[in-house]
């Protein structure tokens, strides 16, 4: 039955993904939460567990994601090189601060980021093209900046790295499939930092590769990536602004009941 419920989960993911434009992150660590209090994992690692699944899934979909991008001519290699080198490195940052940082404090961070990403969802302007991509290092302390948030959380960067990008002067369909790019060296350094440092830590459960939980990152995958498709057509029919408030009031109620169980 767990199997089918974490299959669910990447069902949901990767169609909300789609649907709303923001990796499935922000829906994969709280759906996992009560899952694991059902298979009695340990509360002190499960946050941790539930994070570092959630970017391992993120290296399969980005993957697909970067695939039909680039097939696309969407994706600016120039601007990755330095953006993504950022990136990685943040993602391990984020994961060192993580495996330092309590579960229910990291569980109350994680409420409230959903609260910011709701009131940005709400809120924010469309992000305006206003001024030229800075130096190199410049670029590289940005996707650091966004990397360290991203694997912090367990969430692709999207929502942070597609402003950053169309702010600097970024086409807006490249600054879409650059950030997908991005996603790649947070989940990939993300995931090998969360397992590496959670190797030896006492409570996991078993099949977890440190804080990485097979049986559901596999019944995840699965399913993520063709309903991610299916999001996205979903998508196409909708009003954006209709979708922008119904995730936003969704973000909301997940990060209260974070906040409350935490």
């Amino acid at each position: 039955m767990l199997f089918v419920l974490y299959a669910l989960i990447g069902m949901f993911a990767g169609f909300s993904a789609g649907l709303f434009g923001i990796g499935g992150g922000l829906i994969i660590v709280p759906a996992l939460l009560p899952l694991f209090a059902l298979e009695q994992i340990n509360p002190s690692v499960a946050v941790h567990l539930a994070i570092g699944t959630s970017l391992a899934t993120i290296v399969v979909t980005a993957l697909s994601s970067i695939r039909a991008h680039h097939a696309k001519g969407n994706v600016d290699w120039a601007v990755f090189k330095r953006f993504g080198l950022g990136l990685g490195l943040g993602a391990i940052l984020g994961g060192l601060t993580a495996d330092l940082t309590p579960g229910p404090w990291l569980r109350l961070a994680f409420a409230g980021f959903t609260w910011l990403m709701a009131a940005r969802l709400l809120l924010a302007a469309a992000p305006v093209a206003s001024r030229a991509l800075p130096a190199g290092p410049y670029v590289v302390a940005a996707g650091s900046g966004i990397g360290w948030i991203s694997s912090l959380f367990g969430i692709g960067g999207g929502a942070m790295s597609v402003p950053y990008l169309i702010h600097h002067n970024v086409d807006a369909k490249r600054a879409v499939g650059t950030s997908a790019a991005g996603g790649l060296p947070i989940a990939l350094m993300g995931a090998a930092t969360y397992l590496l440092a959670g190797w030896a830590t006492p409570g996991l459960p078993d099949w977890a590769l440190g804080y990485i939980y097979l049986p559901a990152f596999l019944s995840i995958v699965v399913l993520s990536i063709p309903f991610a498709q299916l999001g996205a057509n979903v998508a196409s029919r909708l009003s954006s602004v209709a979708i922008k408030r119904v995730f936003a009031a969704f973000l909301l109620v997940v990060g209260a009941v974070l906040m409350v169980t935490g």
